[in-house]
This record gives structure tokens, sequence and C-alpha cells, in this order.
């Protein structure tokens, strides 16, 4: 496509050199080395923290030396995922770019702008002579995608400045103020197996086709949840007084994103298999009906499995782990009651496996809140379930939400500006996501905050796109409020 932005075309370049570097969550350190290198090269002071959270020092322009300074945030990993039929590896492979009219998307997996753009952006920002700025400290952390975990471990003393300006959020126009609160929680339910018993046949039943997207953000589009989608067609095939049992099941990847595919193995007498076979394809029907709207291309299908078992669960843990993966919440808990449209409390049933090493069906589960006290009850309704059922559960610490300040110097001037450059006014909004405004809020109080980015759909999925357009919007408001900060 053509670009006609010029800032914008430099945000894209530095975008597809991050895009070469694997930075998985819990992998960052060769962007890490990669972005303190590439500072060092341009005369910029660099360091990295015990975590391996990096912060780029950019000096001031001229007549801005005495200036406070700004924080430029965003993090360094990025979520994982790709279709079925893709071959990528994350280990080592680039990002491929695909352009779409006005949008930019990856070939068949995450494209990795939730948060590599802000890295792209804040790097050509310090390499541009024309942008007038205060002293900016480039703040990158690491595993923000799998429970915040670099900027939990961000000391004080670290960053100098007071003013922060987050590029994490995902539609232009918008000015986000305040986040959820996050809880990850681990529960276990003890399993047992047996021989499998003669004249059993074994199939493998595969839930796909569903959009996912995050877990935060689209909670409340009521997507189906592959998990849960699997457990269902089993419990019909169950239901009928067929034997079916589960000889492995696994379904979802990241914890904030809401699971797009899964899959059983199981055994069924061999002279039940077309009964279970045409329940299956009636249940299918049934969730293509219930998901028309948001999952259009939701299947369910069986087919001979290749793989070998010759271990299967017991009759009673099979239908202990259906019931365990039925009675576990999914999906929007309470809306605010303050402020309409937002969910205030969720759960993101996010992943299910068999360990059958220590004999255990381990399940991921992911609570968010606006109000601490529903995030810790919602939290603690989900582990009395595994202990009931003769589980085991354990959650994170967490963080907290980020409460918002109307009254922020920062958001006013960026108000201001932004109707002065775009003559409209910018929406202002609380979000059901984790930032890390919340915790960095917490280290450094007083710290005055917003956080802003271009326009991002469907992140933490495959379908991620940017609307290229957008950066450039966001690089012009940002070099304004900059400018204005003197």
């Amino acid at each position: 496509m053509k670009i006609e932005h010029e800032k914008t075309k430099e945000a894209l370049k530095w975008f597809e050199e991050i895009s070469k570097i694997p930075r998985c969550s819990k992998n960052e350190e060769k962007i890490a080395l990669w972005l303190v290198d590439w500072a060092k090269k341009n005369n910029f002071e660099a360091e990295m923290d015990s975590v391996k959270n990096t912060l780029i020092k950019v000096p001031a322009s001229p007549g801005y030396e005495n200036s406070p300074t700004v924080i430029i945030q965003g993090h360094m990993d990025m979520v994982c995922e790709k279709t079925p039929d893709s071959n990528h590896d994350f280990t080592k492979d680039p990002i491929k770019f695909v352009f779409e009219g006005e949008w930019l998307t990856a070939d068949k997996t995450t494209l990795g702008a939730d948060n590599g753009i802000a890295i792209a952006m804040a790097m050509a920002m310090a390499l541009d002579k024309e942008l007038e700025h205060p002293p900016l400290e480039l703040f990158f952390t690491v595993d923000e995608e799998t429970g915040l975990t670099g900027v939990n471990e961000l000391q004080p003393g670290f960053l100098d400045g007071k003013i922060l300006i987050n590029i994490d959020s995902e539609d232009e126009g918008v000015f986000t103020v305040g986040c959820a609160g996050g809880i990850n929680t681990y529960l276990s339910l003890p399993s047992e197996y047996e021989d499998v018993p003669a004249g059993y046949k074994k199939f493998k039943i595969n839930a796909g086709g569903m959009k996912g997207g995050h877990s935060g953000i689209d909670i409340a589009l009521g997507k189906a949840n592959a998990i849960k989608i699997v457990s269902r067609a089993l419990r019909a095939v169950i239901k009928e007084e067929i034997d079916l049992r589960i000889a492995d099941i696994k379904g979802g990847s990241a914890h904030n994103a809401i699971p797009r595919d899964a899959w059983a193995v199981v055994f069924v007498p061999e002279k039940d298999q077309d009964n279970m076979k045409e329940i299956i394809l009636r249940s299918s029907e049934t969730f293509n009906s219930e998901f028309k709207c948001t999952d259009p291309d939701l299947f369910v299908t069986v087919e001979d499995s290749e793989e070998d078992y010759d271990k299967l669960l017991t009759a009673g843990k099979t239908r202990e782990t259906i019931d365990f993966i039925s009675v576990i919440p999914h999906g929007v808990a309470f809306m605010s009651p303050d402020i309409e449209g937002l969910v205030e409390t969720s759960n993101n049933l996010a992943n299910v496996s068999i360990n059958s090493k220590e004999k255990k069906i381990d399940i991921l589960t992911s609570q968010r809140s606006a109000v601490i006290s529903r995030l810790n009850a919602h939290t603690d309704g989900i582990e009395a379930v595994a202990r009931l059922a003769g589980g085991d559960a354990y959650s994170s610490d967490g963080y907290p939400p980020w409460q918002p300040n109307m009254a922020s110097p920062l958001l006013d001037r960026s108000k201001k500006l932004y109707e002065k450059l775009f003559k409209k006014e910018p929406v202002v909004e609380i979000i059901h996501a984790g930032l890390e405004c919340g915790i960095i809020g917490d280290k450094y109080p007083g710290m005055d905050m917003i956080s802003i980015g271009p326009t991002l759909k469907y992140p933490h999925c495959p379908d991620e796109k940017i609307h290229v357009g957008t950066i450039g919007k966001i690089w012009d408001f940002i070099a304004a409020l900059l400018k204005d900060l003197k």
C-alpha cells in the first residue's frame, strides 16, 4: 500500500526490524539486548534491570533541557498464536507482514503490533531530529502478556520521569485512563487411569474455527470458548449412555486469549461409534446456531486418531473431568453499575490439559475486575470449585486496577491538544483489560499517566491487524503533546 505519512514509514521500518526478532512472552532476552545495542549505536544511555526491563534515555531537544522528563512506555513481548495450518516457528521465524487495504496483518500468526508498534514509534521518535521534546525515557517491559511480570519487578528509582505516555491502547481517538486488575488461578483435579477395554475404538474430537480474541476487551462479545464447546460435545455423548472415555484433552494457549481450538482423544465401544458421530454432528449444528453471529466458522469434527494411547480415564474420572470444565465460569460476571457498557468482573477459562505423568487435569483461568473485592470474591469461588471436586487451586498475586484520575493535568492537556489537532473531542474511557499503568502508578505515586495507541483489531489471535493510517495520527498527537510539555 502507498503510505503518505513519512513518520508512519519510519515507525513501520522499525516495526519490521523488531518483527524479525523472537519475542514471545518470557523470551524477550534477544529483543532487550538488540534494543540496548541499538541505543548504544545511537549514543543513547541504556540499561536493563534484573528481569531485563529496558530503559533508554534520550536527551532533550534544544530549548527543552529543563522540561520535565517524559516516559514513553510499552512492552517487548507478544502473544504468539498461529492458525492450525501454519508452520511458523516463533523461536526463529520473522513475522511475515501482509497489507490488506488500509490494514497491516500477518501471515497466519499474530502480528505483534501489541505491543511492538509502541517500541517502533518510540525508536523513530528518538531518532527524529525535527521532533521538539523534553528529556525522554523509553521504557520497555518484559512478560506483560502472561501476568505483567516485568512491571511487577520494577524497582523504585529506575525511572526518573513523572509523566508517562503508554502506547498500549487499541483505538485511535480514545484516551484510556483506567483499567481492570487481574488474577490467574491454577486448578488441578486428580485423574485415575485404566487399560483400554476390549472392543473400544479411538477417536479425536476437534473443536475449532472460533474467533478467539482478547480475554478482557472481547469477553463481553459472547464469543465461543473452544474448551467449553468440546466439553459440551463430550457431555452430549455421555448423556446418551455411551461409555465415552477420555484419553487426552487439550485446549487454549495464553491466559489472556479466549481459546479458539480444543481437542479430546476419546475411546467408545465400537458398537456405539456411529451413534457417537451422529451426536457430535448434531452438537456441531447446535453450536453453529448459537454462535452464528460471533463465530460463523465454528466446527466440531470426529476423526480416527493416529495417536498411541494404552491408558484412559476411568468412567468416573471422565465424568468428573467434564463436570469440572462445565462448572468453571467463563465470560462476564458483573457489569459496572457506575459506567454504562463497561464490564466490571469476568473470567476466562483459558487452558486445559492432562498431565499423565503426575496423573492430574490442569486448568488455568484468568479473572479481571475493576473492583478488588469483586476480583478476590470471583477468584475465591473458582478456587472453591476445585476443592469441592477434590482438587487443588492456587492463584497468582495478581495486579491492581488502574484507578482513573479525571483531574489529571496530562489528561486535560491531551484533550485540548487532540481537539485542536483533529477538530473533534477524544473519547475518555476505562477498559476491561490489564495495563501496566496501574502497577507503575502503585510503585511511583504521583505518576501522571495516559494510554493511547493506533487502532488495533483482534489482538492475541491470528486475525490481529493494525490500521496503518492511525499510526500517523498517534505520531502527530504525541509530537504535539511533547512540544507542549516545555
